[in-house]
């Protein structure tokens, strides 16, 4: 009896098995297919209220403004700066860049242009070479060039003349090139030998030359006494005089001297 209840009950314990298996199979359909609806809904919504944000450097405030209300986002006017290349009045920057895609009612932040910066050029003439550059700097100006030459009536470091000059105005932001006047070099000789001539003749000749004198010192000469013991010996001079012949000199013959250098003797 009981094989033949159990043989009995196996159909039906089947068809309810599949029952569930189908059930459960079409709720897990229709979870899939509310999640993917959900997802798309949720991306639709997220992407549908995004915009491109529109160009507006060049623009006039008013078209500007217009342009980013028509894509449904405010604008503000943040700074204002000098630009040589944006026409006064208008649009210099912008923040986002044009094509960034934002949401509806982002904020556009830009800067306007107060066109080209107009200077008056100082007059730096007769300054020394450091105080036109710091007075140039002081007014946003840059030094483009320094050229130098040497005037010897004028003194080394003087500003004698600059580009453009103090009576140009409304320039754009310029460099200034300046004209300095250098240190002029000492002329340059050859030294000769002045050995075996008397210092007094040389000593003229040098001051000439604009040369200067320098340490005059007599080489004492091998004493009598040395020679012939038999023979007193002279007392040596003390001093240089202008008879002493040159026997050393200092620079030697043949190096290159500025004017002004110093030579030095020894005599006997």
């Amino acid at each position: 009896m009981l094989l033949k209840r159990l043989s009995s009950n196996s159909p039906h314990d089947g068809l309810a098995l599949k029952s569930a298996f189908r059930f459960a199979a079409l709720a897990l359909v229709l979870l899939v297919v509310a999640m993917v609806s959900a997802l798309t809904a949720m991306r639709f919504a997220i992407h549908g209220s995004e915009v491109a944000v529109p160009a507006v450097v060049g623009l006039t405030p008013v078209e500007a403004e217009r342009a980013a209300t028509g894509s449904g986002l405010q604008i503000t006017i943040e700074r204002q700066y000098y630009s040589p290349q944006i026409a006064e009045g208008r649009i210099m920057s912008q923040l986002p860049l044009a094509g960034t895609k934002v949401r509806r009612g982002w904020q556009l932040r830009v800067a306007q242009s107060l066109g080209p910066a107009r200077v008056a050029i100082p007059d730096v003439t007769g300054q020394s070479e450091h105080a036109a550059e710091l007075n140039i700097r002081r007014r946003g100006l840059e030094v483009a060039s320094v050229a130098e030459v040497g005037l010897p009536p004028i003194p080394a470091d003087q500003v004698l003349a600059q580009n453009p000059t103090a009576s140009a105005k409304q320039l754009l932001a310029p460099k200034i090139g300046l004209l300095v006047t250098a240190q002029a070099e000492a002329p340059a000789y050859v030294m000769p030998s002045f050995v075996g001539q008397p210092l007094g003749t040389v000593s003229r000749t040098l001051q000439d030359a604009g040369f200067k004198l320098g340490n005059v010192s007599v080489i004492p000469s091998p004493s009598v006494e040395e020679i012939n013991p038999a023979v007193p010996a002279a007392p040596a001079p003390a001093q240089p005089s202008p008879a002493s012949i040159i026997a050393i000199q200092n620079p030697p013959a043949g190096q290159r001297v500025l004017a002004g250098t110093v030579v030095s003797f020894e005599v006997r």
